[in-house]
């Protein structure tokens, strides 16, 4: 059996875009995630988070229901566009709907953990040159600024951005997010804004002075193994590490990126000089804790074609989520001591963590889940293992409190613990979810 302590938080996590809905209601504007799901072949099935879970409206609902799975912390993200529908334009009635959920949360004795930006660019800043304008920054530090005012002290952990590897190497390098380039040094490019943003935020985070607040970022770190033990799939493992991980982590804490990734994407997206002097000064300013997302490790070889010369292979079909990615929960423990070996000693937060499954409801309204409790009571005793060997590992976010609109797979993919009928909006609490209460009422895992 495994124990975690009493202050240990035990949360649920979503993201705005993913669940909110309403997007055109009270002020809100497009993003580049509506102009995504529009675009054809892009989304499947064409789908889109017009109305997703329609959290917008139930938010009462699914605080009930949280307090019912008996929740310490729920983690949600705030819609850019909701807030700054325009240019240099604040929407209060934006603001108003965060205002009255974190008021709901906290009447039900649930603590609001808030990400400032979970990849909805308002469209107005991406017709603006988007994250490749170094203005960006600005507007992000406005934006941040704003909620940090309105919302002040009733947030204590506040989180700049969610994985800015997917909003920028995913979205401007790969395609495969919103705004959908294929360009690498574009890629470099925003994910450099993105990180100076964080940088910049947490300046004004400082300055305005909010009482026993803390701020972080979150990034989702994907451990590589090789597929074999030759030198060119270890070389192979160098790279891909370098990109998912290193290039995110190494500004955060070191002020540089790495030094053989600089050689290695220099020679793809030609010359750094986006990076100006005092960037990576700005970049590395100090936070008070790192959130973590893992999902799962990447199986690596050397191949001869493709942009770094490395592609993930598939591992054990029979050891894999709905997703096609691998279950490992000790490469989560992992990374936790590498971490503390290389970086920081700074509280963490696994601010993500959690598997979609071909989940089935059955007649009498269940979904016996038992795949996902394996996959989270795995990756929960390997924190606390990791705890009782001294990782600081102060919280966990379960991904996701609700079935939601799941990216580029629209609807296909589940990973709530509470099923949703999205025709009718129903909500079910799965077997999972009656698990993650009954664990974190006894703070012990059998």
């Amino acid at each position: 059996m495994v124990t975690f302590a009493k202050d240990f938080k035990f949360g649920v996590a979503t993201a705005a875009y993913q669940v909110e809905g309403a997007a055109a209601e009270d002020g809100r504007t497009p993003s580049i995630w509506d102009t995504f799901c529009t675009t054809p072949g892009k989304v499947y099935e064409g789908q889109t988070g017009d109305v997703a879970c329609d959290q917008y409206h139930r938010y009462k609902e699914d605080v009930r229901l949280m307090k019912e799975m008996g929740v310490d912390s729920y983690r949600f993200s705030i819609a850019w566009p909701r807030i700054f529908p325009a240019y240099g334009t604040y929407n209060p009635k934006g603001m108003e709907f965060y205002k009255n959920l974190i008021h709901e949360l906290q009447e039900n004795g649930i603590e609001p953990v808030v990400t400032l930006y979970h990849w909805d660019l308002p469209n107005w800043a991406y017709e603006r040159g988007g994250w490749l304008n170094r203005e960006s920054v600005a507007w992000f530090v406005e934006y941040a600024t704003k909620v940090f005012e309105e919302l002040n002290d009733s947030v204590k952990l506040w989180i700049t951005h969610n994985e800015p590897f997917c909003a920028s190497i995913l979205g401007y390098g790969w395609g495969l997010h919103a705004p959908g380039h294929r360009d690498m040094r574009e890629a470099l490019i925003a994910a450099h804004h993105i990180l100076l943003s964080h940088g910049a935020a947490v300046e004004a985070f400082r300055k305005c002075h909010l009482r026993d607040s803390k701020v972080g970022i979150t990034l989702n770190l994907t451990p590589a193994v090789p597929f074999t033990r030759s030198r060119e799939d270890v070389e192979a493992v160098s790279r891909s590490d370098g990109l998912a991980n290193r290039w995110f982590l190494d500004p955060v804490f070191k002020a540089s990126y790495p030094e053989d990734m600089k050689e290695v994407l220099g020679k793809l997206a030609g010359d750094l000089d986006f990076i100006r002097d005092g960037d990576l000064q700005r970049i590395s300013n100090g936070i008070d804790f790192l959130g973590v997302n893992y999902y799962t490790r990447s199986l690596v070889k050397a191949v001869q074609n493709g942009a770094l010369n490395y592609e993930e292979v598939p591992g054990n079909p029979e050891n894999e989520t709905a997703m096609g990615w691998q279950i490992c929960p000790q490469a989560l423990y992992s990374i936790m001591f590498r971490l503390r070996r290389e970086y920081t000693q700074l509280p963490i937060y696994i601010t993500e963590n959690g598997a979609a499954f071909d989940d089935v409801l059955t007649d009498d309204g269940h979904v016996h889940d038992t795949r996902r409790i394996d996959y989270v009571k795995m990756h929960l005793t390997k924190i606390a293992e990791a705890n009782a060997q001294g990782a600081n590992i102060q919280g966990y976010f379960l991904w996701s409190m609700l079935d939601n609109f799941e990216w580029a797979c629209g609807y296909s993919k589940k990973f709530g613990i509470v099923h949703v009928d999205f025709e009718t909006q129903e909500r079910s609490l799965k077997d999972s979810a009656l698990w993650y209460r009954d664990t974190i009422s006894s703070r012990t895992i059998e």
